[in-house]
């Protein structure tokens, strides 16, 4: 019985004690909750505040956060004046194909913001670089008929904000920008082209910023050293226009053209010399006899192909334009020159075969035929033609010594005797005393006179081509 109660107070004690343990520890733990939590309370409060960048000094001289830099300044009154000038760098390609130009230029506006305006002893003015250019309003300019345009990032963005102390902002990028350029290849290459760049707002209307020159055509400046391997250019210049589109109003738009002449000495090797050359040496076949068929005619076919390939590569480096070019003309008028050397060879070919074939003929129905072919094989009567053999062969020589069927002006003729019976001896019983008939054939006039026709021409074309073109 005493056991049993020992017993009983025991367990009592135990589930007291483990009451008692737990009952301190869930207090331990709630007081070390509470710690933790107002000790973190800061800590986040500070965390959140570390977040938000502070303001620099030149920011907070300039009072960026104290105004709306959304907004132009002056909003609401007149518009502001943007004066603007360009310094050239390099002109980098011009491209005939796509009809454009890529040029590289340092931008610079200026504008009065007098919402920048700082208190300084010694009037001295700040400059920045592109982070703060994105916290204040500068001007939205743009590239009218651009293609392609990127500022440089090398080694870093290359921009640049001057602010002076009255207010008045120095704004410069440094673009490169390939733009469109309509050319005229009607003269080409002996051409001048004329490309512009033109400058304009995107958002803001005359009413709201006047965009002009800063300091006329003094405001555009170049680099002495710019050069172009195709080009000369001639000058640079400025202008300035109203641009207007029916949806939003008039804009400012400022133009810098510049004058560029082709350099003709690359075309002048390149294209004209060689088809020259080519038309000169289709003349060649003149000179050579018209029974040389093997040579004259593969030298009318070189001539003809070689003029073909000089057109087709000159035209794969152009744009496909409607019009003719002047190079288009030259190439095509010598083109023609080659192609009627070879017609003329095959006009002379088949009036000398024609020729032949009536001299046969005129053998056949003559009694005595001596020709200048077969001047051995001349068999003639004397009793029946009135003439020996040798007055044959004294005939058939005619001419210089060695000189055979030739006469002394050098034209090629044949020359041949026969006996002419003037009337029907079984009729009129009396035969006419025989005599000799001297056909002429010239089969090489055709020659003759190409080989005075065909320069005469071709520098006559030349002497009107330069003096259009040049």
């Amino acid at each position: 019985m005493v056991f049993s109660k020992i017993i009983g107070h025991y367990k009592v004690t135990t589930l007291l004690w483990s009451f008692v343990t737990s009952s301190v520890s869930t207090t331990y733990t709630r007081i070390n909750l509470d710690i933790l939590t107002r000790s973190c309370i800061p800590i986040l409060k500070r965390s959140s505040d570390m977040t938000k960048s502070p303001m620099t000094k030149s920011e907070q001289l300039l009072r960026i956060d104290d105004h709306d830099f959304t907004m132009r300044p002056a909003f609401g009154g007149p518009p502001i004046p943007v004066g603007v000038d360009v310094q050239v760098e390099s002109l980098d390609t011009i491209s005939e194909v796509d009809m454009d130009f890529t040029m590289t230029l340092y931008l610079r506006h200026y504008w009065k913001d007098e919402r920048l305006s700082f208190p300084s002893t010694n009037n001295q003015s700040m400059t920045f670089d592109s982070r703060l250019a994105k916290k204040i309003w500068v001007p939205d300019m743009f590239f009218v008929h651009s293609k392609r345009s990127f500022i440089h990032d090398t080694t870093t963005d290359n921009v640049m904000l001057r602010v002076h102390p009255d207010g008045n902002v120095l704004y410069s990028l440094r673009i490169t920008v390939t733009a469109m350029c309509n050319m005229d290849l009607s003269r080409f290459p002996l051409d001048t082209q004329t490309c512009s760049l033109e400058i304009e707002s995107y958002a803001y209307t005359d009413d709201d910023l006047m965009l002009y020159w800063k300091k006329g055509n003094e405001s555009l400046n170049t680099d002495e050293r710019i050069s172009l391997s195709q080009f000369l250019i001639q000058k640079f210049h400025t202008t300035t226009k109203l641009a207007f589109y029916s949806s939003t109003g008039w804009y400012n738009r400022l133009y810098i053209h510049f004058t560029l002449r082709r350099h003709v000495f690359f075309f002048l090797l390149q294209t004209y010399f060689p088809a020259t050359l080519m038309v000169m040496l289709s003349w060649v076949s003149f000179w050579i006899d018209r029974r040389a068929v093997p040579a004259r005619v593969p030298l009318g076919i070189t001539t003809v192909l070689t003029m073909s390939t000089i057109i087709t590569g000159v035209n794969a480096s152009m744009p496909r334009v409607s019009y003719i070019k002047a190079v288009d003309i030259y190439l095509w008028v010598s083109f023609v020159f080659v192609f009627l050397s070879v017609i003329e060879y095959a006009a002379v070919n088949y009036l000398s075969t024609v020729q032949e074939r009536k001299e046969r003929k005129l053998r056949e129905r003559l009694p005595c035929t001596c020709g200048i072919g077969n001047p051995d094989d001349m068999t003639c009567d004397p009793q029946i033609s009135g003439y020996t053999t040798m007055d044959v062969n004294s005939t058939v020589n005619y001419g210089t010594a060695g000189n055979y069927g030739m006469p002394e002006n050098g034209g090629r003729q044949e020359r041949m005797l026969a006996q002419v019976v003037l009337g029907d001896p079984q009729l009129t019983g009396q035969v006419k005393r025989p005599g000799y008939v001297n056909i002429w054939i010239d089969t090489h006039a055709i020659d003759k006179y190409s080989r005075v026709l065909f320069p005469g021409s071709y520098a006559l074309f030349n002497i009107i081509y330069w003096s259009i073109y040049s």
